[in-house]
């Protein structure tokens, strides 16, 4: 099971020289490929042994422990919080001495532009001693653009890196909790949440540590701006920094808004995706039964409550960003207007030193500082939802290994227990039993008896309220419903253990799967997916009971394997496997065969979770005695055996419905443990496939307009070129009064003369209407934009759930249940809240970037010489970057599939990792899904800061030129235009590459939105509905007439039914019998075309292939082989579309024999459900399915296999009331038990 990596690249980082580092040239080779092809999963690196899932989990592990022992002596909480600040504070402290510098850096320039644009105002070309010093000044700002550049990109990318390896961590740490949930915790949490906790909310790590150093350096660096404004303008200066502190004061309260609506929005993305996961994972039923448009509303109506959130959120961070835009120009104005008051006379350095300085605080006060109040308040709750699910009760950790004495037992002793602590009825009451090596117990009872139960606690799962439980040896299980992995046949019969090839021989043959495996067409190396297709669900069984026979552990708990398969196959394994491949074992047999009775050691009858009587068969009394409600009574089922040439065909679709086309995938092997080989096999799916090129328009088209109609598009658009406006006009509006002010000040102080003095309201109240145009148009703007696409997000989300509602069962068969819910949490998370706030940074920097650069050309005509060159080159790097970017961010998603994948398939056989102690095995293998992805992430975070850097250094180049330019040509331009152009290209230096970059990332973000495009127009069933309709009535009778019916799941597999040509006479009992994976549930996956059937199918002279497909289900009632309940109450499990009055649903409930037990619960009827009716026994989940079939009052009922997890009395008594209540009706009966068809009147 740990994968290993025969042609993982070399990462050559680690060989790396310090400039390399510093450059990024390591990635050369890397961007080479990328121009050139495609990227493949092999072509990324390896991750860095310091970046290794297992390492990092470990050790954010190790010191979360020490936080629970403390608090537990200290009597307190443990705090997540300390925790990782314990392992990470001492690298994140040297990063932020760092930033430190950076900032300071930051305001240095202002510093050298003043006495740059000093030299302007006493501009005297004979003085060549201030030329130098000027020179000097510039080769400063030079140095300090350039030492900015490098250590912000240096910066920026080892703290995403602690930011990945604290998600890495906190990953590893969330699915190890997982694995060790007891019971009772899993009520309390579930699939949809754990898959947010590893999609959305640690993301909140990535992005807080970028900006939580600015929290302490935002302030610092306004202290430095205010005493340096005080410099300059003197008490003017406070007007300005007191706009910042309004600010920043709105923006904690926003942040405690911000953390508020995150932990709304996070418990209902969590109802989301675990009503997702339920609806993907019982997908079957769901179609059967109609119920898509049921569930489509609940997800339609959780999704709103989700984005009325979202979208609050969304305008918070909407006014964020008109802060970012509009305030710096706010503080510039308020600033010089108290100074006018003040009838201040300042030179025109003064002036730009101001902007300058004002600019250099605008990207930590108004971006960055807001920025991190608004993440450190969503990461505090992501922190506290994490804690809470590590917090979670864990199962008693205990290891039954072969004491020294070498005696291996299994002994209870007045043993008491239940699954509900606040329930006063005990599951399991006064049990006392032994079992010694060879000894063959089997334990029978009614449904919900608590046979489950029992090996629950054999197995650890179910803790004592008193007595105990005694374990000696090694313990294998098989549960009730069988669990596969998703990886190969072999693979998932090994379970880490050494390949020996005759041992395995002898276990595939006692197991019956011989046969079987010779008609797949890999054999034991067919690729199995998430529901274990292709496998039928005998096959799953016997692959199940191959698992633990192959362990050649001590004790074998057997939870009714007997009962998914045919009489024949059931004695074979009965008589091949338990009593002769185990005979020497201790084995626990949960059955309701009977007829198995009279060759066991030991026979416990349990009834309401007490003994009713144990003891040999001999003890009891004569068959046909019915004693406590067990039907005792010999029957051998008589059903032959197959022959070795008898027809073995899946039920499923026969090709590995997980393997993707295109990606090689990688090699996993099976993981042994360390004193044993390992065998290299092919066990989990290669990577789902992507798109190639550059993002389409149309995406960006179908993005939009999801969102809005064109007309409001358009207006948005006018929107954003008024802002701009506005914004370009305060800043020439400014260099015109800073001209002024200069010929004031020289006439001040003598240096020359001024007729006239121009009043400062001529030229102030033009410069209060632009800014006030500038906050209007810059707040419509942004909420507009959060707007349209927060909408175009809810609506892509509807269309993909429909799209997938409306996809025929055999996508379900090939895409994994992690695959799709990665589209519905990861992809639509990054649609809700990044993507619209990188698309409204792009567009806005970009638009800053148009009216900087058309400035500076209309003021100063020869910068457009350098800007050329630049242009040019920006252009050919962005193109070089994207080629690559594209396809790393691509991987990216790709790689979190298997995360998910894994992380879902562990929840569902948690206890057979547990009963096998496979945890670690499995943590290893999570760790290497882990790993696989960060090799992806950390290949998509580095060629972003290489590009990132080249283009700071460029633009740095740039604002060098234009400074000694500026210069050289100073006898042609006035201190105005300098001081214009140089404040601007300060600003364009840092705009430029930030516009670049978000460009990149709103194309590489619309990697989300193309994957769930591409879910918007998959395949689609045939209609739902047709306007002709059949009369009301029909079907009167229920005849069914099949026309040389021949079935497959896809139009390129194999053929699983041919040639069917049975008449089903109407209101006639048919039973249908078959070897395991004969084809018995194909029948009626064509009955409800699952999959079209070739030819035709009559019902009452209806063919079914001209009427809706929900017509016809509708008409058509079934009890599945695998019953599927949701996390929803007992009624609404039973009436989702609420047609039925409670006295209805009481009676069906009643029918089967439910009402006792549902009355028992503490809401009765309003009791919601476990996660997959976990908190039901497996027979009244079943029962549960027959209720939903008298409800529905059908003409036609289908039972398939549906009477096999309930005892032989609860069997015949539902075979009485099928007589009574369907008496009218066709009834077909797929069936292993000969004793459930034996009254039918017909036998296919």
């Amino acid at each position: 099971m740990q994968p290993v990596y025969p042609e993982a690249k070399h990462n050559p980082l680690r060989d790396a020289n310090f400039f390399s580092r510093l450059l990024f040239w390591w990635l050369y080779p890397l961007f080479k490929i990328g121009y050139k092809r495609r990227l493949e999963e092999d072509d990324m690196y390896s991750v860095l042994p310091e970046d290794g899932s297992k390492r990092l989990g470990e050790e954010l592990q190790g010191y979360w422990d020490q936080e629970v022992s403390r608090a537990k002596n200290d009597t307190q909480k443990p705090s997540l919080m300390k925790a990782i600040i314990k392992c990470y504070w001492k690298s994140y402290l040297v990063l932020g001495i760092l930033t430190f510098l950076e900032e300071g850096t930051r305001i240095g320039q202002p510093i050298l532009l003043g006495k740059i644009i000093s030299y302007f105002e006493y501009y005297d070309p004979r003085d060549s001693a201030v030329f130098h010093e000027a020179l000097a000044c510039a080769a400063g700002l030079s140095v300090c653009v350039l030492f900015w550049a490098f250590l912000h990109h240096f910066y920026f990318y080892h703290i995403q890196r602690v930011g990945m390896r604290l998600r890495v961590a906190v990953c590893h740490m969330i699915y190890r909790k997982a694995l060790c949930l007891s019971n009772l915790a899993m009520r309390d949490t579930n699939t949809g949440q754990i898959v947010n906790l590893l999609s959305n909310d640690v993301n909140r790590f990535d992005e807080v540590t970028m900006f939580l150093h600015f929290l302490w350096v935002g302030p610092l660096q306004a202290v430095a701006v205010t005493a340096l404004l005080w410099m300059e303008v003197g008490i003017s200066c406070l007007a300005g920094m007191a706009v910042l502190i309004l600010l920043l004061l709105l923006q904690s309260c926003i942040g405690k808004w911000f953390s508020s609506l995150r932990s709304k929005t996070a418990a209902h993305t969590d109802d989301r995706i675990r009503t997702m996961s339920e609806i993907i994972t019982g997908i079957r039923t769901v179609k059967m039964y109609t119920w898509e448009k049921s569930f489509e509303e609940l997800i339609a109506e959780l999704r709103r409550m989700e984005i009325s959130k979202i979208l609050t959120s969304s305008y918070l961070r909407g006014l964020n960003s008109t802060s970012f835009f509009a305030m710096s120009k706010v503080m510039i104005f308020v600033t010089f207007y108290i100074s006018i008051l003040h009838n201040n006379v300042i030179t025109a350095s003064q002036v730009f030193v101001v902007v300058t300085l004002f600019e250099a605080l605008r990207w930590t006060g108004t971006l960055h500082f807001p920025t991190a109040v608004e993440k450190v308040s969503e990461a505090v709750v992501s922190i506290q939802r994490v804690q809470d699910f590590l917090l979670l009760e864990e199962i008693s950790q205990h290891d039954p290994q072969l004491p020294p004495d070498g005696e291996v037992t299994v002994n209870m002793h007045d043993f008491t227990a239940s699954w509900d602590k606040a329930s006063e009825t005990p599951t399991l009451e006064d049990l006392s039993f032994t079992v010694r090596p060879g000894e063959l117990l089997a334990v029978v009872g009614p449904v919900g008896a608590g046979k489950s139960s029992l090996l629950s606690a054999v197995l650890g799962e179910l803790a004592p309220s008193q007595g105990l439980v005694t374990v000696r040896g090694r313990i294998a299980y098989v549960p009730q419903q069988p669990w596969l992995f998703p990886g190969t046949v072999r693979s998932n019969i090994l379970f880490g253990k050494k390949y020996e090839r005759d041992q395995y021989e002898k276990v595939i043959k006692a197991c019956a799967l011989k046969e079987d495996l010779q008609l797949l067409k890999d054999g034991d190396l067919t690729l199995v997916g998430d529901h274990g297709t292709p496998l039928s669900g005998g096959q799953k069984a016997r692959v199940s009971l191959a698992r633990a026979v192959y362990q050649d552990a001590d004790i074998y708990l057997l939870d009714d394997p007997l009962s998914a398969v045919d009489a024949g196959v059931g004695r074979h394994l009965f008589e091949q496997c338990i009593r002769q491949a185990l005979h020497k074992k201790i084995t626990v047999l949960v059955t309701h065969q009977l007829q198995y009775l009279k060759d066991t050691s030991q026979i416990l009858i349990l009834k309401d979770g007490k003994i009713m009587k144990k003891g040999t068969y001999a003890e009891f009394p004569k068959p046909g005695i019915d004693f406590e409600g067990i039907l005792l009574k010999e029957s051998d089922q008589a059903e032959a055996a197959p022959g070795p040439d008898s027809p073995t065909v899946s039920s499923q679709p026969s090709e590995s419905s997980v393997q993707s086309p295109e990606s090689p995938g990688r090699l996993l092997d099976d993981a042994a443990p360390e004193d044993q080989d390992t065998e290299n096999i092919q066990v989990t799916p290669s990577l789902e496939s992507r798109s190639e090129g550059k993002v389409g328009f149309n995406t960006y088209k179908n993005y939009f307009t999801a969102g809005a109609h064109w007309f409001i598009i358009i207006f948005l658009f006018l929107i954003n070129i008024a802002a701009q406006v506005s914004y370009v006009l305060q800043d020439w509006w400014l260099s015109s009064w800073a001209n002024e002010q200069s010929s004031l000040y020289a006439t001040t102080y003598g240096i020359g003369y001024v007729i006239l003095v121009p009043d400062p309201g001529w030229y102030f109240m033009p410069y209060s209407v632009l800014i006030a145009g500038t906050v209007l148009f810059g707040i419509t703007r942004s909420l507009l934009m959060f707007y349209i696409l927060v909408n175009s997000s809810q609506t892509l989300h509807k269309q993909m759930l429909e799209s997938i509602l409306r996809a025929p069962v055999l996508f379900f068969d090939r895409n994994m249940t992690g695959r799709i819910l990665n589209r519905f949490s990861k992809d639509i998370g990054h649609m809700d809240d990044m993507l619209p706030q990188i698309f409204q940074d792009f567009l806005q920097t970009f638009l800053l970037v148009v009216g900087v650069v058309g400035i500076m050309v209309a003021v100063i005509p020869w910068t457009a010489i350098p800007l050329i060159p630049l242009g040019i080159i920006v252009f050919v790097l962005r193109r070089y970057f994207l080629a690559t970017s594209r396809d790393v961010k691509r991987l990216e998603c790709a790689t979190r599939s298997p995360v998910f994948s894994h992380l879902a398939s562990s929840l569902q056989g948690r206890w057979t990792i547990r009963a096998f102690k496979a945890q670690e095995r499995f943590q290893e293998l999570f760790d290497a899904h882990q790993d696989l992805h960060s090799e992806a992430w950390f290949l998509f975070l580095t060629t972003s800061r290489w590009f990132a850097l080249c283009l700071d250094a460029t633009c740095a180049v740039f604002v060098i030129v234009v400074a000694f330019g500026s210069l050289f040509l100073a006898g042609t331009v006035n201190v105005g235009q300098v001081g214009l152009v140089l404040s601007l290209a300060l600003t364009f230096m840092v705009l430029v590459p930030w516009c670049i970059r978000q460009s990149a990332e709103t194309e590489n973000m619309m990697s989300s939105v193309e994957r769930v495009i591409e879910y918007t127009h998959l395949e689609k069933e045939a209609p739902w509905e047709y306007k002709n309709l059949p009369p009301p009535s029909w079907p009167v009778g229920g005849d069914i007439d099949f026309y040389r019916v021949s079935f497959r799941y896809s139009s390129d597999g194999p053929l699983v039914l041919k040639d069917l040509i049975p008449w089903i006479v109407s209101r006639k009992k048919v039973g249908v019998v078959g070897r395991t994976g004969a084809g018995k549930s194909s029948l009626v996956s064509a009955l409800f075309r699952l999959s079209e059937p070739e030819s035709g199918i009559k019902i009452d002279e209806v063919w079914t292939d001209r009427i809706g497909l929900h017509y016809l289900r509708k008409k058509m009632s079934v009890i599945p082989q695998e019953p599927v309940l949701f996390t929803e109450t007992m009624r609404n499990n039973l009436d989702p579309f609420k047609e039925h009055e409670d006295e209805e649903l009481w009676n069906a409930l009643e029918e089967v024999q439910l009402k006792e037990a549902i009355e028992g619960l503490p809401g009765k009827m309003d009791t919601k459900l476990a996660e997959s009716g976990s908190n039901l026994s497996a027979g009244q989940r079943q029962l549960v399915s027959f209720a939903r079939a008298i409800l529905r009052k059908n003409r036609i009922l289908i039972i398939d296999k549906a009477t096999s997890n309930v005892d032989r009395r609860t069997d015949e008594f539902i075979k009485k009331k099928i007589c009574e209540k369907f008496a009218q009706c066709t009834v077909l009966t797929i069936t292993n038990r000969l004793s459930t068809i034996i009254d039918s009147e017909s036998v296919m």
